[in-house]
């Protein structure tokens, strides 16, 4: 009988080293692509940010790829990065989504690496996470004066297409990566 301890350490890696130098160079990629080139394309081209949600897809992404270490720091650091460049997401919400972009790479990373889950399992995990501590922290600051119910439809739904695209686009994709990178 072995226990959880010795099952994890025998299992496959399922997420990447971090600090090798293509990985570095991969997660400055995710850092700026979630900071500034997804956003920026979002707006240049009109598209609705609420609902393409583009500073999510690389945090998530990397904590899946690269674990809970990268996915935090660069969910913390993406926020405040963009909003130094481009003075966007607005003030009123730079915290709530400094926390929630935060707790995406962090619940990813965690769910993948150190509880092995699969990709799906790890997005949905980081996802729905991810949205309850968004929600959380908005109202707790006081950043909106509208109702809870009114927030969840003018806010939150219109983000479901592309959560549901993330779901399924961001696992397919970290699976790919890792497993392309390992059999190197």
């Amino acid at each position: 009988m072995t226990t959880n301890k010795s099952a994890a350490v025998s299992q496959p890696n399922l997420v990447l080293p971090a600090f090798e130098t293509k990985a570095i160079a991969m997660q400055i990629a995710f850092l700026a692509s979630a900071a500034f080139l997804l956003p920026a394309l979002a707006h240049a081209t009109g598209l609705p940010t609420r609902v393409l949600l583009p500073m999510h897809w690389p945090v998530v992404l990397a904590g899946l790829c690269y674990g809970w270490r990268s996915g935090l720091l660069i969910g913390l650091a993406a926020p405040s990065l963009s909003f130094l460049l481009s003075g966007m997401p607005p003030v009123f919400v730079l915290p709530a989504m400094t926390v929630e972009l935060a707790a995406y790479g962090l619940l990813a990373g965690l769910a993948r690496q150190t509880f092995g889950l699969n990709t799906f399992a790890s997005s949905a995990i980081s996802l729905i996470g991810g949205r309850v501590v968004f929600l959380t922290t908005i109202f707790a600051i006081g950043s909106v004066s509208t109702t809870f119910a009114t927030y969840l439809q003018t806010s939150m739904l219109p983000g479901i297409p592309a959560a549901i695209a993330q779901f399924v686009l961001l696992s397919l994709a970290a699976n790919w990566w890792v497993g392309r990178e390992i059999k190197k």
